[in-house]
């Protein structure tokens, strides 16, 4: 599922190699962690959450045949 994210991700974003994705997993319930760059914050996000919703929906589908739960949360960049 990590790598399914992260090709989609890297898809919309400028600077591709800036994307990480930290995956933790805790009672069935996977929690990926998106860090992109600052400037590329924005295209994930979309106009209204509508992009990350999106990206949230589509990455359902893999979690429920798994029999898991799925959290995805975007974390800035620190700098």
């Amino acid at each position: 599922m990590k790598d399914t994210l992260n090709y989609i991700i890297s898809s919309i974003v400028e600077d591709p190699k800036a994307v990480e994705i930290k995956e933790e997993e805790q009672d069935g319930v996977l929690n990926f962690i998106v860090t992109v760059a600052d400037e590329d914050m924005g295209r994930i996000i979309g106009k209204g959450g509508k992009v990350i919703r999106s990206i949230r929906n589509v990455m359902k589908i893999p979690a429920i045949k798994a029999n898991k739960k799925i959290y995805i949360s975007l974390s800035q960049n620190p700098q």
